[in-house]
């Protein structure tokens, strides 16, 4: 039996979700929006994509809500997208991913990014908590840092400035490295 485009027959909260976020493309674009990507041009430079489906998705995640446009320069218009409160909510379903995504697939040096809470300076654990003060920690107190398996000399301006640790949700410096 084949499957059909939608979960729209399904009444299912998870079916609903990955009708949204489920494509692709979609959650690596919110997980750059959480390493501070916010300008269309570096989500196009890092994620490769091609230029229609990147500007079909941007529309679809302002559209829910989970990024909103803010302007950055008037002359010519340009817009920045950021994560929503909606948006940050998804955190720690990216987190559960990533971690998993290490443990199934990392690097074999390790892990190519770390994620700390700022706060104690402590690695979190598989499940988003710090060990230290045992909080479940929001993604703006998270820091990032290049893990073990990180590439050394990454050829894509993005990663580069991703090689600076950086707390999520803080813009990439803009012009990005060359």
């Amino acid at each position: 039996m084949a499957l059909g485009k939608d979960y729209a027959a399904q009444s299912c909260s998870l079916a609903r979700t990955l009708e949204l976020v489920g494509e692709r493309w979609t959650l690596l674009i919110v997980r750059d929006a959480f390493y501070g990507v916010r300008r269309y041009n570096d989500f196009l430079t890092h994620l490769g994509m091609p230029r229609a489906v990147l500007s079909t998705r941007l529309r679809t995640l302002t559209d829910a809500r989970i990024l909103e446009t803010v302007r950055y320069q008037t002359s010519p218009p340009r817009d920045e997208y950021v994560l929503t409160a909606k948006g940050r909510r998804l955190w720690p379903a990216v987190y559960a991913l990533a971690v998993w995504g290490e443990e199934h697939y990392g690097a074999e040096r390790g892990s190519r990014r770390d994620f700390l809470h700022a706060e104690c300076a402590v690695r979190l654990d598989d499940g988003g908590r710090c060990p230290e003060c045992g909080q479940g920690i929001a993604p703006e107190d998270v820091e990032m840092r290049p893990g073990p398996g990180a590439d050394p000399e990454p050829a894509d301006p993005v990663d580069r400035a991703l090689r600076t640790p950086r707390r999520l949700l803080e813009p990439l410096p803009q012009p990005l490295p060359r």
